[in-house]
């Protein structure tokens, strides 16, 4: 094992990439395993910087939206080798995910969608996929909403997601308000003000039913798949599960993919090596084909190459202005609240889908139980794995 030096050795930028390429082929198990691998590898055996630098690097990616763990890989990189080094070790990094998520798109479009006599397999994958949000929803949570004036930003987010008004206003009005107020009271009534004009903005001028339907009809666009990436790659605090809902909003609710097979590519994205937000890989396919997974994953991932790219030399000053750190908290705790709704909106559709309930909410409630005992790297293959069998014996 090398002795740390505190800086990286002298590499190429061929070897450079084909180093982080390796490490996203090797990304299994989710942000936590991911981190602890480049650790091991670049800090602990290499010596590329400091633990104590490494653990402050952790704490700014961790605040910042998108993956931290390919946030670091293009960080790192741009110390080896500018930033060009960046680019090349963040694309080394996801490549390997990517592809595999195209393959998985291609195969799911071609021989598993539609299939009824995998109908069942499908609805139970879903019911565990299901359990795993809603054990994520729990843990970041737990980690977020630390007082009541968060946890009450994050029921403001729930209840708004669930009376339809934008995420948008949620999230800038409990930002603006928790980031420029102080007293509780005054931050939850400006937030709440905010949604219930933005209620009545959207109710006063909302869409015919019929309109919606045909408009959906419209078949999905590249720059459109590029902005709903961007939007969840822009807004994804707490852990990729935070992209689920912004995702879903421009595919699911536009009618370019339905929440079955939505599901289903969360499930997937959760088995390979590779950040989960390479999810949006799947649902892009399945929606504009080849250019609109290209588009969306690109949406996705710039914020994660843009934030190391161009603030590099002021991250870690950026995310010590108290201001900041209160803003980016209401956003997080928010965007708890939005996840929640998700949660409910998709469960609501998957019982809607299935021919007998209590088969998909059985196969629900032993996943969760068993995602709330277990903390294992496998449980996510497993719960999948179990659903979907389950599914096939109940509901096949």
């Amino acid at each position: 094992m090398h002795a740390p030096s505190s800086q990286p050795p002298a590499i190429t930028l061929p070897q450079l990439f084909a180093k982080f390429l390796r490490f996203g082929m090797l990304a299994f198990g989710g942000p936590v395993a991911q981190i602890a691998m480049i650790r091991q590898a670049l800090v602990e055996e290499e010596g590329w910087i400091s633990s104590s630098r490494f653990n402050r690097l952790l704490a700014v990616m961790q605040v910042l939206p998108g993956p931290e763990a390919h946030e670091l890989c293009v960080h790192m990189g741009m110390i080896a080798r500018g930033r060009i080094g960046g680019v090349l070790a963040g694309l080394g990094f996801m490549l390997p995910g990517f592809l595999l998520m195209l393959l998985c798109a291609w195969a799911y479009a071609a021989f598993i969608a539609g299939d009824a006599q995998l109908a069942g397999v499908l609805l139970g994958v879903q019911a565990a996929v299901l359990a795993i949000i809603l054990r994520a929803v729990h843990r970041i949570g737990s980690h977020i909403l630390v007082d009541r004036t968060l946890m009450g930003l994050a029921i403001l987010g729930l209840v708004g997601t669930l009376a339809g008004v934008p995420f948008w206003i949620l999230l800038a009005a409990a930002g603006a308000a928790h980031g420029f107020l102080r007293r509780p009271v005054a931050i939850l009534g400006s937030v709440l003000l905010a949604a219930l004009a933005a209620g009545i903005v959207l109710h006063s001028g909302a869409t015919p039913e019929g309109a919606l339907v045909a408009r959906a009809a419209v078949p999905a666009g590249v720059l459109a798949l590029f902005v709903a990436g961007l939007k969840g790659g822009l807004l994804t605090f707490g852990g990729a599960y935070t992209a689920i809902p912004y995702v879903r909003e421009d595919t699911v609710g536009r009618g370019w993919l339905a929440d079955g097979a939505f599901l289903d590519g969360v499930a997937l994205a959760g088995l390979l090596p590779a950040p989960l937000v390479i999810f949006a890989t799947f649902a892009g396919y399945l929606a504009g084909g080849l250019a609109g997974a290209l588009a969306i994953t690109a949406g996705m991932f710039l914020p994660a190459f843009a934030f190391s790219l161009l603030l590099f030399e002021r991250l870690e000053a950026l995310v010590d202005n108290p201001t900041l750190h209160r803003v980016l908290d209401s956003v997080a705790a928010t965007v708890v609240g939005i996840i929640a709704a998700t949660f409910l909106e998709l469960g609501a559709s998957t019982l809607e889908r299935a021919p007998r309930l209590l088969p998909v909410v059985a196969i629900f409630v032993v996943a969760a139980l068993v995602s709330w005992r277990l903390k294992r790297r496998w449980l996510p293959l497993a719960l999948v794995g179990f659903g979907g069998a389950a599914g096939w014996l109940a509901l096949s």
